[in-house]
């Protein structure tokens, strides 16, 4: 699994990013449990991911309202099917508002630059 940490802070707020090649929601489940091994993971406030298959899409917001969706379009954007997605966030004590959800995006925008996906086509 990748996982690019500290890639966006804002007003105490960190967010990561991670993800890896993925064929069905168990296996995603399977690789989000993975991730939480590691505590600080499994101490985020939020991992709210995505999975784009040819016949299906699952997302779970993990208390982040939307942020699943935001993950999904992405994905469908990049055209990368059978790829887990995870956003991680840790609160950092301010509310951000409509803030989140762009940053949601440029995690997922650099996550899909370092794996060579052209991010916005």
């Amino acid at each position: 699994m990748l996982i690019l940490e500290n890639v966006i802070s804002d007003r105490g707020s960190k967010y990561a990013v991670s993800g890896a090649p993925c064929a069905s929601d168990a296996e995603a489940r399977a690789l989000l449990k993975e991730l939480k091994r590691e505590k600080k993971f499994a101490r985020a406030t939020h991992n709210s991911w995505a999975l784009l298959l040819d016949r299906e899409q699952i997302k779970n917001d993990d208390g982040e309202a939307g942020a699943g969706m935001v993950i999904l379009r992405m994905l469908e954007r990049a055209g990368l099917r059978g790829h887990l997605v995870i956003v991680t966030r840790w609160f950092g004590g301010k509310h951000l508002g409509g803030d989140r959800f762009r940053h949601v995006q440029e995690a997922v925008r650099l996550y899909l630059a370092e794996i060579g996906r052209d991010p916005a086509p």
